[in-house]
């Protein structure tokens, strides 16, 4: 689970696997060119309004955000779009291979 903490940890994860620098990020949010940084590094804490620019930005829920079990959760979203369209048979050779891919 997310706490205020790790927060920022989170933010820069999510930020790097998009592949977009915190000045981009910030500038395209409409804040000053240093707010993502200035959260990253813990010298600010986003407002609720703020906090929906960041989701809506990094295209993910605010649920997603506290997940922090899903390292990409952009990416599992569109996969689990995906998966809506196939039959159950294909579901059922999509679970194998995860089962496959578990397995230690």
């Amino acid at each position: 689970m997310i706490n205020e903490d790790n927060f920022a940890e989170r933010l820069s994860q999510l930020r790097e696997a998009r592949q977009v620098s915190a000045r981009e990020m910030s500038l395209a949010i409409g804040q000053n060119c240093s707010y993502i940084n200035r959260i990253e590094n813990k010298k600010a804490f986003p407002s609720m309004q703020c906090f929906f620019y960041i989701c809506d930005y990094l295209q993910i829920s605010p649920q997603e955000f506290f997940d922090d079990k899903s390292q990409a959760p952009h990416t599992l979203s569109e996969l689990t779009e995906s998966l809506k369209t196939l039959s159950p048979r294909q579901l059922d050779l999509i679970t194998d291979i995860v089962i496959e891919f578990q397995k230690k």
